[in-house]
Formats: structure tokens, sequence, C-alpha cells
């Protein structure tokens, strides 16, 4: 069950509720009883592991044009004769 937290618009009082998702929101503070309102924070956003900078996610194409050398090839020279 998820905990809320509540701010009281009178008294700024706040306090945690564990509620349902279903279950109606604490309208009424238990302090002062004066009118409640739900608390919203905002989530964290965390990235972890590769692909989320440019050096990870660079592929053959990438490099050649980032100014990486070719791989050599080998060619046979025949001398006249």
């Amino acid at each position: 069950m998820p905990t809320y937290e509540y701010e009281c618009g009178d008294c700024h009082f706040y306090f945690d509720r564990k509620q349902r998702f279903n279950e109606e929101p604490v309208a009424m503070c238990p302090k002062c009883q004066g009118k409640a309102r739900r608390v919203i924070h905002s989530t964290p956003v965390i990235f972890r592991g590769s692909g989320f900078y440019i050096t990870d996610s660079r592929g053959v194409s990438d490099s050649k044009k980032a100014g990486g050398s070719p791989p050599d090839k080998k060619t046979k020279k025949e001398k006249p004769g």
C-alpha cells in the first residue's frame, strides 16, 4: 500500500496516510479539522547502464564521421616480370 503525504491548508500541518489506490483522499486535517490536500512530489529519474552517453552508442559508421581511420586492406602488388 502506498503512503501519501497531506498538508492542511489552514495550519500547514503535514501528515502521512497509507491508503489503497482506490480510496478517497483525506479531506480533513486530524489536528485542526481544516481542509487537507494531497502533496504531489516529482519522481527522480536515474539513468543507469550503457547507452546514455554519446561515447556508448557510437557504431562503425559514427567512427568514420568522427575522423577514425578505416580498417587496413592488404592488396597484392605484382611485379612486372
